[in-house]
């Protein structure tokens, strides 16, 4: 009993420490003044790496069976494309808008998956759903209430898009039959090195010491080591419960923001990012009390 308690709070532990270096991508990617395809190409590029090194150190190598048997899956390469163009949609977003705006409108990310599900996997939703979506829904009209006045509008769709993307990456999973989230991440991380690499050629990034660090953090840890300690939580923590954890995410990453470099979120973003957010606990909760049953 003693172990089985151990071994469920070493994956919670895990759940929450990959949110809190997820929750760190806005912060850095605000401080880097680079290309945002260029930070995604190169930030990815270290992370398939470094989980490389680390799945042949486990002896899981990334060219072992399981992977090998996932490349000849539709749905598999699907979600690798999916996350690709989450990430690079998620970095362009925090370059053309607050960083509190990215993060909490991509968090509805769950909710979109449940509506993908039924379009493209037969899941129909529950009712459940359809509340949490139109609170999304709601929120998503305060976040654009204001016009055009502050400029950030067109990031802030790009951010739904990502989040709608992140949905998607799900789904696909899901309808994998050789399911492998790690080797989905891994996938998705070569992806975008192949797709946005080349801008570093038109956007030549200036090889400054503090970036280079920055850049390193966002690869190895933030990324990288978070994908791992992701996909070991996700499969012996119950979804709903690393939901409900991974929700410090979109609470710390504005806060690392507003300490470091004094970025406010309107209130109107507050405002409907907190619907957001409730919304997919609620929606998190109901699906999870419908399973146990």
């Amino acid at each position: 009993m003693v172990t089985i308690k151990t071994g469920k709070r070493v994956s919670q532990g895990a759940v929450l420490l990959c949110a809190i270096l997820w929750s760190t991508s806005g912060l850095f990617i605000k401080i880097l003044e680079w290309n945002p395809l260029v930070i995604a190409g190169l930030r990815s590029l270290i992370a398939a790496l470094f989980i490389l090194l680390v799945r042949g150190l486990t002896r899981r190598g990334g060219t072992g069976g399981s992977f090998k048997a996932a490349l000849k899956s539709g749905p598999f390469w699907a979600a690798g494309f999916a996350y690709s163009a989450t990430m690079i949609l998620f970095v362009i977003a925090n370059k053309m808008t607050a960083s509190a705006n990215a993060i909490l409108l991509q968090y509805g990310a769950p909710i979109w998956a449940a509506l993908l599900g039924w379009l493209f996997a037969g899941e129909k939703p529950r009712a459940g759903h359809w509340i949490a979506l139109v609170m999304v829904m709601a929120g998503l009209f305060l976040f654009f209430s204001d016009g055009l006045v502050s400029g950030s509008h067109t990031g802030d769709l790009i951010a739904v898009l990502s989040g709608v993307c992140f949905g998607a990456n799900s789904v696909f999973l899901r309808m994998g039959k050789d399911g492998d989230p790690a080797g989905a991440m891994l996938l998705a991380h070569v992806i975008t090195a192949v797709i946005c690499l080349p801008f570093m050629f038109i956007y030549p990034p200036s090889p400054a010491l503090g970036a280079i660090g920055a850049l390193l953090f966002m690869g190895i840890l933030q990324i990288g080591l978070a994908s791992i300690l992701f996909s070991y939580g996700i499969q012996r923590v119950r979804a709903v419960e690393a939901m409900l954890i991974a929700m410090i995410e979109p609470v710390l990453n504005p806060v690392w923001v507003l300490l470091v470099t004094g970025e406010r979120p309107a209130p109107s973003a507050l405002a409907g990012g907190a619907i957001i957010v409730t919304a997919v606990a609620v929606s998190s909760l109901i699906g999870g009390r419908h399973w146990r049953h």
